[in-house]
């Protein structure tokens, strides 16, 4: 990590705030020291370690050094400090003494009253001591245009200019896939052809094909290198050193050093971003936690960026006020607000939205059921009418619980990564992992699941006794399965339950659901049992696994999907998308088995693939298949005794589209169509070819 010398700021967890990727904090402009750098400090990453040691190639003038790089991405995934790192590394071995840093910094902050340039060119050589020959051109956004022209034409431009100045010319642009696209698409339209063989290339080593080239140096261009920056897990450890950048950003926001101390917190131990982070300075915890976001990333396909994990720290650890009243508050006095109103909510005190819901909104705070935040609001309805039906208004704890479930219909999540969120819950939330799934709450006690739900389907207070003896849930959490578990005993008392027998019942049911849920999460995070945790991690392991050892039993048994028994059977009366016709009136093709077997990838100047890829078939007919979290599951799901029929429709549609793909090149495929056969109907007969002619062939049921 580089450290610099941070500004004065707010403390944590205030600070925490500016993180968001919709703040000025989250966001970082190129040389400027005022704009956002959460963490106060550059993560260590694959393409940082690719960039330091270009930058001592280039400066000690080897010819074989690529000359010209473009980092490829979106937004938020670090492209601003990749450049600023790399400037500082040009300019440590230039021994520049910081004047190419001065210069870029002039030119890229100009004048209030002057644009922002797109592209900036300095003699870097002469800033050097000694002086030597290199100029090096900056694009620090390739989707930026000052003045006329179109980014897209801009960069075909500058790719046409590059390729034809000499070596000691060096050029670094920062670009995103569409603007790649877009300069492609022109470079054909316009019958540039140097242009459209490099973004081609360009085009396909970024992208996730198994077969993709290498990206640096590019393949058939030794002078270019592109790094897909949205491809590598931050998850993962750098190949050559150090702590994973998600760790370390995870490290740096739970520092006990810039939090302030537990006692001087004004809202005690009840505040629920102090308890979180204390929390995840566990070794225990901190592990659990990034093993979820892991198994989010190896589910969804999709990648946790820099920005992202920057607006889920602030989320997680200072929290989220989508209310206006308390949007100009920190998270701790936030908390001793309502710490405040909680008290309101006092045995015989008038119940309010704000009072009544106080210590719900306080549990909800806590970093375990901020990741897992969905609870049933459609619920809420029917809550309010039993409430009113059992004469229970003047309940706080019922009525807090009915504007808690009422108050989630709003938009409560931060926009930014609402959606990664949304994704997280909904495919991992513990609340859903299996009841037979063993836990080890502490050192000595482990039980499984199971036991929680039945406690708790009996009575609130016997879940709540049993989880508070290990001590493993936090205050607040014991406070509200606490008064919890009064409701849920008033509800027993026959005094409420002769007025609606059904309306007690239903109210009962949803509180004890309500509690089991809440310890699921809790326990769930902290120790990452989540839903289907074991099926994720062997995932893991087969997509982590360079080797590709663990591969080959998956391909076996993706074989077994696709073939029945020992054919492969294509239909002959449809083509695909269109509806089978009744088992008399098909015609279908059976040829023999298709293989499935592990396809490798290139290793070698790329990132690693974050998938993992199948061959489907042999010779001509040959497919690659991607091997998805939804397939790899199917086929586990179908090894513990699951029908074929219940295959969820992504993986049906999956294998049918495999099937399609394979049954265009098959019919065409002498080698396949040896041996082949076409059975007619449901009638046992088929039509074989016997040498030069065909014949029929009635086939014996087994």
């Amino acid at each position: 990590m580089h450290e610099i010398d941070p500004a004065p700021k707010r403390p944590y967890p205030g600070q925490l705030l500016s993180w968001a990727g919709n703040r000025s904090g989250g966001v970082r402009r190129l040389f400027d020291e005022s704009s956002g750098r959460p963490g106060e400090q550059v993560f260590e990453t694959n393409l940082l370690h690719r960039l330091e040691d270009w930058a001592n190639e280039v400066s000690s003038g080897n010819a074989a050094a690529p000359r010209i790089l473009l980092l490829v991405g979106g937004p938020g995934n670090g492209k601003t400090e990749a450049i600023e790192s790399t400037v500082g590394w040009l300019d440590a071995a230039l021994n520049a003494e910081e004047r190419l840093i001065d210069e870029l910094k002039r030119r890229f902050m100009p004048n209030d009253d002057e644009f922002v340039p797109r592209l900036v060119r300095v003699d870097a050589g002469a800033l050097g001591s000694p002086a030597r020959s290199l100029c090096i051109s900056i694009v620090q956004d390739a989707s930026t245009v000052v003045g006329a022209g179109k980014p897209h034409r801009l960069l075909l431009e500058e790719l046409e200019m590059m390729l034809g100045l000499p070596s000691n010319e060096a050029y670094l642009c920062c670009v995103n896939r569409g603007i790649l696209d877009d300069a492609l698409i022109e470079a054909i339209d316009n019958g540039l052809v140097e242009q459209r063989k490099l973004l081609e290339a360009i085009t396909s080593s970024v992208g996730l094909a198994p077969d993709a080239p290498s990206c640096w140096p590019l393949q058939g261009f030794p002078e270019v290198a592109v790094w897909p920056m949205d491809v590598e897990s931050l998850l993962l450890p750098p190949a050559r050193s150090g702590d994973a950048p998600a760790r370390s950003v995870l490290l740096h926001a739970v520092d006990e050093q810039k939090w302030p101390d537990a006692e001087s917190c004004p809202a005690g131990t009840r505040c629920p971003f102090c308890s979180s982070r204390q929390r995840l300075a566990r070794d225990r915890e901190e592990e659990s936690f990034l093993k979820i976001l892991r198994w989010h990333e190896v589910a969804s396909g999709k990648r946790w960026n820099f920005r992202d994990l920057f607006s889920l720290m602030s989320y997680l650890l200072a929290g989220h006020r989508a209310d206006p009243t308390y949007a100009g508050l920190d998270p701790c006095e936030w908390a001793t607000k309502l710490i405040s109103l909680d008290e309101g909510a006092r045995p015989g005190a008038r119940p309010s939205a704000a009072t009544s819901s106080a210590i719900f909104q306080l549990v909800a705070a806590q970093y375990q059921h901020a990741l897992f935040h969905k609870w049933e609001k459609s619920a809420a309805s029917s809550i309010l009418k039993d409430i009113k039906e059992l004469g229970l208004e003047d309940d706080n704890t019922a009525v807090g619980l009915y504007h808690f479930l009422a108050g989630r219909k709003s938009p409560y999540l931060p926009s930014m990564i609402s959606d990664a969120l949304d994704g997280l819950a909904g495919a991992l939330d513990p609340a859903l992992a299996s009841p037979d799934t063993i836990v080890q709450a502490t050192r000595n006690t482990s039980f499984a699941l199971r036991d929680l739900d039945v406690r708790f389907s009996r009575s609130v207070a016997e879940g709540s006794d049993f989880i508070r003896r290990l001590q493993i849930i936090s205050r607040l959490e014991s406070d509200l399965l606490e008064r919890l578990a009064r409701l849920d005993e008033l509800l027993s008392t026959g005094g409420v339950r002769r007025r609606r027998p059904a309306s007690a019942t239903n109210l009962q049911r949803f509180i004890r659901d309500f509690a089991c849920r809440l310890v699921r999460r809790s326990l769930g995070t902290r120790i990452a049992v989540v839903q289907d945790a074991k099926v994720l991690a062997e995932f893991q392991r087969v997509v982590e696994d360079v080797a590709g050892e663990d591969l080959y039993d998956v391909a076996h048994d993706v074989e077994r999907l696709l073939n029945n028994n020992q054919d492969f059977e294509i239909s002959l009366t449809t083509t695909f998308g269109q509806p089978l016709p009744p088992p008399i009136r098909r015609a279908t093709l059976v040829v023999t088995a298709r293989s499935v077997r592990p396809r490798s990838a290139p290793q070698d100047g790329r990132p690693i693939s974050p998938f993992c890829f199948l061959a489907v078939g042999e010779g001509k007919s040959s497919k690659t298949i991607a091997l998805t979290y939804d397939l790899f599951k199917a086929v586990k799901e179908l090894d513990a005794g699951m029908s074929p029929a219940s295959l969820p429709r992504t993986v049906l549609a999956l294998l049918d589209t495999t099937r399609a793909r394979l049954s265009g090149p098959i019919v065409r495929d002498e080698a396949a169509l040896e041996r082949a056969r076409i059975r007619i109907g449901t009638s046992g007969i088929s039509v074989v070819q016997k040498r030069e002619r065909f014949g029929v062939r009635r086939e014996t049921t087994r």
